[in-house]
């Protein structure tokens, strides 16, 4: 932790913060997830998921993993900090008025290319929404937060528990039907 400095708090959750954070060495921002690590075995294996699942996924249009170490109690999670917020704050930000149409378009292209990067990986978001799309000021939309995320044991295995945002829910979820990667 003493190669960063920490600039600001970025948001907080029940995972803990994020921190847009300065690397010193390197002279660039990035951002810092905090975690609180729990105490069971189990639980504590779940939170290490989310670093090793971000680790593997090397895409333009997801966030960019840098590194991620334990201390004091917390798992840390180094990552790209994009520059331009995420969707939702960009949405609140026009009150009301409308995107242009290509603009829209661009973005819903770059998501797509990131969720079919880990859906090829056999990755589930299980989390996808505003709040985690991220932007660049350089037009980039990168897809974020890999908390919920599932790892599928083949190409044809089903997730069956739920997780992540209730608003955003596929209907065999529901019903409690199994589902993969084309429910999602």
């Amino acid at each position: 932790m003493e190669e960063y400095t920490v600039l600001k708090v970025l948001g907080e959750g029940s995972f803990g913060r994020a921190l847009l954070v300065f690397h010193k060495s390197s002279d660039q921002k990035y951002a810092m997830k905090e975690i609180r690590l729990p105490k069971s075995p189990s639980d504590l294996q779940n939170s290490r998921k989310e670093a090793i699942l971000l680790a593997k996924m090397k895409h333009p249009n997801i966030v960019a993993y840098k590194e991620s170490f334990e201390a004091d109690g917390h798992l840390y999670i180094v990552m790209e900090y994009c520059d331009d917020g995420d969707l939702m704050q960009k949405i609140k930000y026009q009150r009301g008025k409308l995107f242009p149409e290509d603009t829209i378009l661009h973005w819903f292209v770059q998501m797509c290319l990131g969720v079919k990067h880990i859906h090829d990986r056999r990755v589930l978001h299980r989390d996808i929404k505003s709040k985690n799309i991220f932007l660049t000021q350089n037009g980039k939309v990168k897809l974020g937060d890999f908390g919920s995320a599932r790892l599928l044991t083949n190409p044809m295995a089903y997730a069956c528990t739920y997780v992540g945002t209730p608003y955003y829910v596929p209907p065999e979820i529901w019903e409690n039907l199994p589902y993969n990667n084309k429910s999602l």
